[in-house]
């Protein structure tokens, strides 16, 4: 019997729970991490389905620049940022600041 081909939104949603509190990646580490080829768009589209996930923080992951991009799959406009700051993670203008103080890179932190 064939072994089932990985599902890869699993796989990144097994990577963005080890996302530190306070830390913030972006979906081209996960996916570099990761190796899909599809790149970092796989990875929106994963996070996109995880925005009801309550075991998958989802408010963790950002764009390459800091920006909330995922922020119009919350329950509102300014949860992800709501969710972010309660962390302590600070958010201006739909950015976060100290991006590379915050970052979490998993091809470092996470030794395979």
């Amino acid at each position: 019997m064939k072994p089932e081909k990985p599902n890869y939104f699993d796989l990144v949603y097994q990577v963005v729970r080890l996302i530190p509190s306070g830390r913030v990646t972006n979906y081209g580490a996960i996916a570099h991490y990761l190796g899909i080829k599809s790149g970092a768009r796989m990875v929106g589209y994963a996070m996109n389905a995880a925005h009801t996930m309550a075991d998958v923080p989802a408010h963790r992951v950002v764009n390459s620049q800091g920006l909330l991009t995922g922020k119009g799959h919350f329950s509102t406009p300014t949860e992800m940022q709501e969710l972010l700051e309660k962390e302590g993670v600070k958010v201006l203008k739909d950015k976060v600041q100290n991006f590379d103080k915050v970052f979490w890179n998993p091809e470092v932190e996470l030794v395979v």
